[in-house]
């Protein structure tokens, strides 16, 4: 039997905590045994109608499958917005007899928070893996550029790693959203978020430095970033946006300076980072700036090959950039077992 699962029947099934463990899992055994995931791989229309791809599993949830997602991108000046997004759709199968066991319509929303905006839970998830082995663990203070559902979910997976956090600084481009986002998610999150009304301050003593924008230009100058400080950013781009002439260069969110300044650099996936061209650590790498050895990948920290942040004063810096088959699966995998247990969904016999 095949449990179809629609998008309310989602809503209110996983954690934060348990979707960062799942995705840790994903990339680890995808490290380990790399022939079982695939990088995101992306189509656009003339008309800017984007489809996106994450074909992958993790074995040891025993899931195999696939995710697909379509949208209407538009640029408008710095900054990119989506006209239209369709609900994705999971098909996932068993990992060891290629049973298919669901296919599931519409997102994976944070139980927490409840539903916010596409793909923000399992990009905050990555983001917490990168937190778990990156942020310094008496991490108190944050900049966040940002205040939509992406903002929430990343700072929600930060504080799921770090406890000790206690005051936000938050900075967007509308006065109204960014203290709407700290009057609703300073008690929800037992922080203080203070709106400011410059992204200047988000720089200045604080500890971890998040980006959760829809920003096609650097955000800040990364020859302010100090020691001990980390960096998060999730826009990855892709180089069709420059090859279909919707943008002149690609997308970048943060400088070169940045990666140039950074002790430890992570990435999610560098095939990625070098298949898509994206410009935020494959356009430093371009110009001589840093190594491609100086990437490493979320797997070499799931697996231990790379120890994460190793001292106080280091500065660590993650590239969110981009999911994968095998972190959709594993995310995908929770939510199914959680619908069985729950009772939900509809079981169809293909026969």
């Amino acid at each position: 039997m095949v449990l179809i699962v629609k998008p309310d029947e989602l809503q209110g099934l996983v954690g934060m905590k348990e979707a960062i463990d799942a995705v840790e899992l994903a990339y680890k055994e995808s490290t380990e045994f790399p022939v079982i995931n695939a990088p995101r791989r992306r189509v656009h229309s003339p008309a800017g109608v984007r489809v996106s791809n994450f074909p992958g599993g993790v074995h040891a949830l025993g899931v195999m499958g696939g995710q697909v997602r379509t949208e209407l991108v538009v640029q408008e000046g710095t900054n990119q917005r989506y006209a239209h997004r369709a609900h994705p759709v999971h098909v996932i199968n068993d990992s060891t007899t290629g049973e298919l066991l669901a296919v599931m319509f519409g997102e994976i929303d944070e139980k927490t928070i409840g539903p916010t905006s596409l793909m923000a839970f399992r990009t905050a998830a990555a983001s917490g893996v990168g937190f778990r082995h990156l942020v310094r663990e008496d991490a108190k203070t944050v900049g966040l550029f940002g205040s939509g559902g992406q903002a929430a979910n990343q700072l929600w997976a930060l504080k799921t790693e770090r406890p000790s956090v206690e005051t936000v600084h938050v900075y967007s481009r509308t006065e109204e959203n960014r203290r709407a986002f700290a009057e609703k998610y300073g008690p929800q999150f037992d922080v203080e978020i203070v709106p400011v009304d410059t992204p200047d301050p988000l720089l200045d003593g604080v500890d971890v430095v998040l980006c959760a924008t829809n920003t096609n230009v650097e955000l800040f100058d990364g020859n302010r970033i100090v020691p001990g400080q980390h960096v998060t950013g999730m826009i990855g781009g892709n180089k069709q946006l420059v090859q279909g002439g919707f943008l002149p260069k690609p997308r970048r969110e943060i400088d070169d300076a940045t990666a140039v300044k950074a002790d430890v650099i992570v990435t999610n996936l560098k095939e990625s980072m070098v298949s898509e061209e994206q410009g935020d650590l494959y356009g430093p790498i371009q110009r001589g700036l840093i190594r491609m050895e100086d990437v490493y990948e979320l797997g070499d920290l799931a697996t231990g090959n790379h120890p994460g942040r190793t001292s106080d004063d280091q500065i660590t810096y993650h590239k969110n950039n981009n999911g994968t088959g095998s972190s959709e699966a594993a995310m995908a995998m929770i939510a199914y077992r959680r619908a069985r247990e729950e009772g939900r969904g509809t079981e169809i016999e293909l026969g």
